[in-house]
């Protein structure tokens, strides 16, 4: 699935940034993610949400501060993002799994990412 995120930039501490992912194809039956990566680092799952959107879960080092939903009728994810820190400073990547069971979809593994990412910046 073709993912096209968007809504990164550069904010001062305590700002807040949404990010938006658009999906090229109906998204409606797959668990979606977002993703965090920074040079020489491995990539972190921020947040996950379910297919039909009744159920997410956040890393615990954004809980509180980033929400993510989902507009299936617009083939669009979100990660809304309050209370920035440096340490947030990333590219963000949103990722797709096509999954029945939560639990597989909360595990954060075997996403397919489609897109070129997201820059956020905090300083």
């Amino acid at each position: 699935v073709q993912l096209v995120e968007s809504g990164g930039g550069s904010v001062q501490t305590g700002g807040s940034l949404r990010l938006s992912c658009v999906a090229g194809a109906d998204v409606s039956d797959y668990c979606m993610g977002w993703f965090r990566q920074t040079p020489g680092a491995e990539r972190e799952g921020v947040a996950v949400i379910s297919a039909g959107g009744g159920a997410t879960t956040h890393v615990d080092s954004v809980k509180g501060r980033f929400t993510i939903s989902r507009d299936n009728a617009k083939q669009t994810v979100y990660l809304e993002m309050i209370n920035l820190k440096p340490e947030d400073t990333a590219m963000y990547y949103c990722a797709s799994l096509r999954a029945t069971r939560w639990r597989d979809c909360a595990s954060y593994l075997g996403y397919n990412y489609g897109g070129q990412g997201t820059q956020v910046t905090v300083s």
